[in-house]
Formats: structure tokens, C-alpha cells, sequence
């Protein structure tokens, strides 16, 4: 029950947020090629890439606020040898990320790769067989050329406005994806933040600052033995 409470604000604040997200497309893909070419200019640590939407962009925050510059902060402090890339861009589909996917790791080698796709793919209630597909074909490009790279799979919950059917088939997706490529799954991103109005912005979906620093602690969790 708890699950489909959550699922059932998302419902309504998904649709709040989406013409947001997509306002702020363009501008946000521009900073995403900014704060790439600035790392490889500027260290050469190991790389962790956070690829996904709106919640990894840091919707509504300062740059600094967002949860992958968060991390990056805990890793520094913990004198740990990587640089986070904050690849997040907001209105991004499953389908939008493997299209972008090459440009972001043509840039560098990278060692981690967070994949946090899925969430819009619900809202516009695509086929959760091809958000399935898509996030396969996306760990395929990332091992493809580079092997070694560790990934860390992070789900997110649909709209139950789409149906039982098609929250159960997308509900069951990342744990099958997660299974089929050998990859760390975080079954839901916005774990202990989402359905809380004190940890989210007035659309209800996106993390405010504290929820960031939640996110950013849940997410870092996840990633330490990656690490």
C-alpha cells in the first residue's frame, strides 16, 4: 500500500513538473557538455557519470545542490581519487539517453556509471518494453567500450493513472534489466524523499535542498562498494 500511496502522488506531480522539464531542455544539455569538457580539463581522476533526468540535473537547485555534486563533496572529504560528472538533463527519456549516451562517454574514460532513466518514459506511459530495451542497449554501449566500468541501476516507480498492468510490467523492469546485465540496482531512486512535501520543491517531485542531500546519501550508499 505504502508503494502505490507513493506512486499515486507521483501520479499527480509528474504532470506538474513535465512542461517545467521540458522548458528547460536545451539550456540544461548545454550545461551538461560544460561540466563535462571542465573535467576533462581539469583532473585526471577516476570518473563516476551520473546519467539521467531532471532529479540527477538538479531541477530548481543551484548547481552545487544537486545530488551528484553532493557526492562529489562526501567523496572529497572521504580523499577519494574520482571526479562525478553530473550528466543529467531534464526531460530525458530512455529513449533520449541512448541516443546521448555515446557523446557522454566519448568524452573520457569512465570507471562508474549511474543510470537513472525511466520516470518520464512513465509519464508519457510508454511500452515498459521498450523503456526495458532501452536501458539494456544503454549498459550495452557503456560495456562496450568500457568493460570494466561498474554501473549502478536506478529504478523509479510509474503513475498508477496508467493502469495496474502497466505499473506491474514497469515496476518489474529494472530488477529484470538489473539481473540480465549484472549490474547494481537501486530499486528506487527517490527512496525516503518522494510523497514527503517538507523534502520536495511545490511540484511535489523534485527534491528540495534537503532532499537532495537525502538523495544524495541513499544513492551514495549504493555506490560505495563500487567504489
Amino acid at each position: 500500500m505504502k508503494t502505490i500511496y507513493i506512486s499515486l502522488l507521483l501520479a499527480i506531480i509528474f504532470n506538474m513538473a513535465c512542461s517545467n522539464e521540458q522548458k528547460n531542455n536545451s539550456s540544461e544539455k548545454n550545461e551538461v557538455k560544460a561540466v563535462t569538457q571542465t573535467t576533462l580539463k581539469t583532473d585526471n581522476k577516476k570518473v563516476i557519470v551520473f546519467f539521467g533526468n531532471s532529479l540527477t540535473a538538479g531541477y530548481g537547485l543551484e548547481k552545487e545542490q544537486a545530488y551528484p555534486n553532493i557526492i562529489q563533496k562526501i567523496i572529497d572529504e572521504s580523499e577519494l581519487n574520482y571526479s562525478c560528472i553530473n550528466a543529467g538533463l531534464s526531460g530525458e527519456t530512455t529513449a533520449g539517453g541512448l541516443n546521448r549516451v555515446d557523446w557522454v562517454i566519448g568524452q573520457q574514460k569512465v570507471d562508474i556509471f549511474v543510470l537513472a532513466l525511466g520516470g518520464n518514459d512513465a509519464l508519457r506511459g510508454i511500452d515498459p518494453r521498450s523503456t526495458e530495451d532501452n536501458l539494456i542497449k544503454t549498459i550495452d554501449k557503456v560495456k562496450s567500450k568500457y568493460p570494466d566500468c561498474k554501473i549502478l541501476l536506478a529504478g523509479i516507480l510509474p503513475p498508477p493513472n496508467m493502469g495496474n498492468d502497466y505499473f506491474k510490467a514497469f515496476e518489474g523492469l529494472y530488477p529484470r534489466v538489473a539481473k540480465a546485465k549484472d549490474v547494481k540496482l537501486m530499486p528506487f531512486i527517490l527512496k525516503d524523499v518522494a510523497g514527503i512535501p517538507a523534502l520536495n520543491q511545490e511540484d511535489g517531485i523534485h527534491p528540495n535542498v534537503e532532499g537532495a542531500k537525502i538523495l544524495a546519501k541513499n544513492i551514495y550508499e549504493e555506490l560505495q562498494p563500487l567504489l
